[in-house]
Order: C-alpha cells, then structure tokens, then sequence
C-alpha cells in the first residue's frame, strides 16, 4: 500500500502540475502576471523568489494553483489594478487561460496514450465469441465479424463496444459490422443477466490485440485518448439520470486502492507492465480531470469560463463581489461533495 500511495502522489502531482502549468504558460502569453505557482495544498513548505512568479511548494501532495494577479475579486474597480492584471487582460485572453488548464489534461493524456499504444499496441473490435442464445446471437454476429459503429457512433477499440454494453439498460442498439469484406447493420435489445447484474450484448472480444506501426500510432493514440474521454462523459450523464450513485465516485483514497489493485495485478507480469498499467490509470485520471474542469460550475474552471462568456456577450464584466459569492458557494458544495466521498471511500474498507 505504501508503494501505491507513492505512485498515487507522483502519479496526481504530474497530472496537476501540467494542468497548473498550462493556465501559466497561456497567461504569461498573454501578458497576465502569475503571482504564484503552488504545488500541493495546504501549509506552506518552501519557497522560491522568482523575478515574476514565486514557486510554493504546500504540505499537502493533492493539488495545486496558479495565483494570477488580481484575480482574487478583493478590488472591486479594476481599473486601480495593475496593466498586467488578470481582470485587466482581454477577456479573449482571459478566456484562453481558463482554457488553457483542461487543454493541457488533455495533451498529456494523449501523451500518455501514444506511449501505451507504441509499447502495448491496441485491441481491436473483432468478436472474439458469440455466446449462445443471446441477443447477439439471435441478430446473426458471428465470430470474426469487425465492429465499427453503434447507435451512430465510431468504433476503433473493442473497448468502446464494452463501454456501450455497460452503459446500456435495455435500448435496442444499432451495430455496424465488417464481414468479409461486407458492411452490414443490425439491430438488437441486450437481455438483463441476473449474474452479471446488468444487460448484455452477448458477444466477447477484446483478444485480437494489434502492433501498430508508426503511422498508426498516432491514430490510435488518440482513439484511446478518446475513449477515455467518452467513459467519462458518459459516466457523468448516468450520474445526471441517477444511474449512477455516489457509491460510483472515487476521491483520493479510492484512487490510491485503485493503484494499489492495478499494482497487484499486474505486478506478476513484470515491471513493463506494472509500469504501462499505471500509465493507463494516469490517462484516465488527466483526462477525467479536464473534463470535470470544464463542467459549468463554481469554482471550476468551467464556472470561470462561463462568467467570461458572459462577459463577452453582455460587453462588460459580472461584478467581481457577486462572482465571488458564487465561487465561494461553489467551493463549499465542491468541499462537501469530497467530504461525502472521503466518507464513502473510507467505508468501503470495512464492508
């Protein structure tokens, strides 16, 4: 567990440090002062004078900040503040540097995604088994058959078809397929299966795994990238609809026993492995915090950005007192949220 916590701390301070740092780089850009550069929470640990910006480094591995000048809401006429100002800046500027945190997760999981797919290469959609009196079967899949689209949307690895089957709770589902050359649709309603506790295609795959060349690396570098990106925005819009519950969301703690479970599991096959699967779980974890960044509430990037739309819309800026209140609203909720999660998390050690 101790090694897992390790890799957990470096693993979340890679991926915050480069989200950190794209709100820096976009903003020094742009012209805007960044005041501070903060890594970790909490009490401060050390700290480094720097011409313009001033490095901290806090107690607590499980976060950071990028500390723009003035943007902290206190002076409520802007125009006392500095040139170089946040609230001072272009609000296209602005709106870049809010931006820029997100883009960043996303960069470095399509990163993260280009090194896995060159070392491990990908699993394609080919139907590995059909399993007998399913819905699967009935429709006419066979073993071999290449799938490439479901209810419209693009399929590249065969783990976007699992991830449609999970995320589906009785719809009948459109399935494009290859055979033989062949492009041919069906349609077909998953069965609920008592064992498995949801519904299912009926079909196995996932073993036809595929070495790819230098060309298609990039190609499904980013089908991978994507495909994380998918899980995630789909995982919220079930959380929405209350398909999903609380018992579904993992904060830190859950993370480290993630890691830990990833660790055991593959420890057995060698340190390659061990090191691609964590690579793998540090991909979901960049893009999941993109995504999350730019949802439209308090407190996030994505509340931020939505005050600068509007900004740009209405011509002039939301009060920064009244925007205040609603970040500070935001961060209590976000607080309790974790809190309940923290909770939840612990529990689950003892059940």
């Amino acid at each position: 567990m101790i090694v897992s916590i390790l890799v957990f701390l470096i693993m979340f301070t890679v991926i915050v440090v480069s989200h950190e740092f794209g709100h820096y780089a976009v903003a020094r850009r742009n012209g805007i002062r960044v005041n501070e550069f903060d890594i970790g929470m909490g009490p401060e640990l050390y700290r480094k004078k720097g011409a313009q910006t001033d490095l901290s480094i806090r107690l607590l591995p499980i976060g950071g900040a990028c500390v723009f000048d003035g943007a902290d809401g206190e002076e409520t006429d802007i125009s006392k503040l500095p040139a170089d100002s946040f609230p001072r800046a272009r609000v296209g500027a602005r709106i870049a540097t809010v931006l820029a945190g997100p883009v960043a997760n996303f960069i470095i999981g399509y990163i993260f995604a280009l090194i896995i797919v060159a070392f491990a290469g990908t699993d394609l959609p080919v139907v590995y088994k059909i399993i007998p009196g399913s819905a699967a079967e009935e429709a006419g899949l066979e073993a071999g058959d290449r799938i490439v689209q479901i209810n419209g949307s693009r399929i590249h690895i065969y783990r976007e078809v699992s991830l449609e089957s999970m995320m589906n709770y009785g719809e009948p589902m459109d399935i494009t397929y290859i055979r033989d050359g062949d492009k041919q649709t069906v349609t077909l309603t998953p069965r609920y299966d008592e064992t498995a506790g949801r519904y299912l295609i009926g079909l196995q795959g996932g073993g036809d795994y595929h070495r790819c060349n230098a060309a298609e690396v990039f190609a499904y570098g980013f089908y991978e990238a994507e495909y994380w990106a998918r899980s995630t925005w789909k995982s919220l819009v079930h959380m929405v609809t209350r398909r999903f519950s609380l018992d579904d969301l993992s904060g830190p703690v859950g993370v480290v026993q993630i890691v830990d479970e990833t660790y055991q599991s593959a420890r057995p096959y060698g340190l390659a492995t061990v090191l691609l699967s964590f690579l793998n779980l540090a991909t979901l974890l960049t893009i999941n915090l993109g995504i999350l960044n730019l949802l439209p509430l308090p407190a996030l990037d994505g509340g931020r950005l939505l005050f600068l739309l509007i900004e740009a819309v209405r011509g002039k800026p939301v009060p920064p007192d009244k925007e205040g209140l609603v970040h500070l609203g935001g961060a209590l909720a976000l607080a309790a949220l974790m809190a309940a999660v923290l909770f939840n998390d612990i529990s689950r050690f003892f059940r």
